[in-house]
């Protein structure tokens, strides 16, 4: 538990020290961060050590589809206005990368962690969340990850006897049903732009009725909740009625949602909102999302979009036609190797954008775009996109690997 300073065990500091040591290798050989690495060997060395690390820390879980790394961010940044944090801010968000994360951060007081939904109900089990955050869940990674109702039907079980406060989205069905089974919840007015995964009742799967914002099943009674906290045009608005500005340079309707739900989760931790919003004005990228990139004497921006309902968000924040927009699709292990989700997207809102394809999956999307009736140029590279492109600001949208080639091709 949080305020258990007992020190580590032999055994653990040899654990700590061996998953430092394979890092540092990994790093020198080229294959990254070592995060992952490290955490696996002190992991099979001491497999507790999780649990040990966090028994100082005062520890806050994110989970969700899309969001989590720009929440845990946002989020970290808050909690600093009350102590040190250690965070796993790449976005190693399995049991090993949290484990590594946490072995770098003695001297903190919060942990903030952001947590793979397969794997959000083991860890609450291991670090004894203070806190933890829901804020959505869509279908993703077809092949890896469970239908949305059984994934959330496996954070309903696992959060069952937590004693965490959830702060949860009251606009995603699938989340508050997961959460409606934890003692203490904070309901959050967050929005929910993807509305295709929940038009079932994930509790008796009658169709789910939607007048206006509001939602509820007609069959069972389900029905959202009432929120203490809401975002509402460019404010939070607080339990007390009181309404914070939002000042983020991070773009986006959904990036003001994710600071509320950090707002709320700051005030868990006695943060007021105005100082938790300050704070988060700081951020400008999260690992390379939303970074404008100088590269072949063009102005590159980075997005990344990993499902339909990250596809949709991001639309909503490129710049108007006639923009150049390069899109680029990987189906590698770690995106999921099941590229069937492309015709889930409506990519007739990209009409009037030069459009350039590039990646592993091109001809996927351009079988794609070629029936929503665009106009568009399948490249090799990102360079013979980018000096293939017309003048003016690129729009680069990409899925998971596809976006760390594109950083690493730009040198971000």
């Amino acid at each position: 538990m949080a305020g258990n300073t007992e020190p580590l065990s032999p055994r653990a500091k040899l654990a700590v020290t061996a998953g430092k040591a394979a890092a540092a290798v990994s790093r020198a050989a080229g294959r990254g961060s070592g995060s992952v690495i490290g955490g696996k060997v002190a992991l099979r060395l001491d497999p507790d050590l999780l649990a040990r690390l966090a028994q100082h820390l005062d520890v806050v879980l994110v989970s969700a589809t899309n969001g989590k790394t720009t929440t845990t961010r946002l989020i970290a940044e808050a909690l600093r206005a009350a102590g040190p944090v250690v965070s796993n801010a790449l976005g190693a968000n399995m049991p090993a990368g949290i484990t590594s994360a946490l072995a770098g951060g003695s001297d903190a007081k919060f942990g903030v962690i952001e947590v793979d939904e397969k794997y959000l109900a083991g860890v609450a089990r291991d670090v004894t969340p203070k806190c933890i955050a829901l804020l959505n869940l869509s279908r993703d990674q077809l092949d890896r990850a469970a239908e949305t109702r059984m994934l959330a039907e496996k954070w309903r079980e696992g959060l069952s006897g937590s004693k965490a406060v959830i702060v949860a989205n009251a606009d995603d069905p699938l989340v508050v049903w997961a959460a409606s089974s934890s003692q203490q919840v904070v309901w959050v007015a967050a929005g929910q732009a993807w509305k295709d995964d929940a038009w079932s009742c994930p509790s008796c799967g009658g169709v789910m009725q939607r007048p206006g914002d509001d939602w509820y099943c007609g069959q069972c009674g389900f029905r959202r909740p009432t929120p203490t906290w809401a975002l509402t045009g460019d404010h939070v608005l607080d339990p007390h009625g009181s309404a914070w500005p939002i000042h983020l340079q991070l773009p986006g309707r959904a990036n003001k949602a994710n600071a509320t739900s950090s707002a709320a989760v700051a005030a868990v931790f006695g943060v007021p909102p105005q100082v938790a919003l300050e704070r988060m004005y700081q951020v400008q990228a999260v690992a390379g999302r939303y970074d404008v990139v100088s590269f072949l004497g063009r102005d590159l921006r980075l997005l990344l979009a990993k499902n339909p309902a990250g596809w949709l968000e991001t639309f909503s924040l490129i710049d108007p036609p006639p923009t150049p927009v390069v899109l680029s699709v990987n189906a590698r292990g770690a995106d999921g190797t099941d590229t069937s989700w492309l015709w889930d997207v409506d990519y007739t809102q990209l009409a009037g954008h030069p459009i350039f394809v590039i990646g592993d999956r091109k001809l996927d999307m351009a079988v794609r775009l070629e029936v929503a009736g665009l106009d568009f140029r399948v490249c090799e590279t990102l360079d013979e996109a980018v000096q293939s492109a017309p003048p003016g600001r690129i729009e680069i949208i990409a899925n998971y690997t596809a976006f760390q080639d594109v950083r690493r091709r730009v040198g971000n």
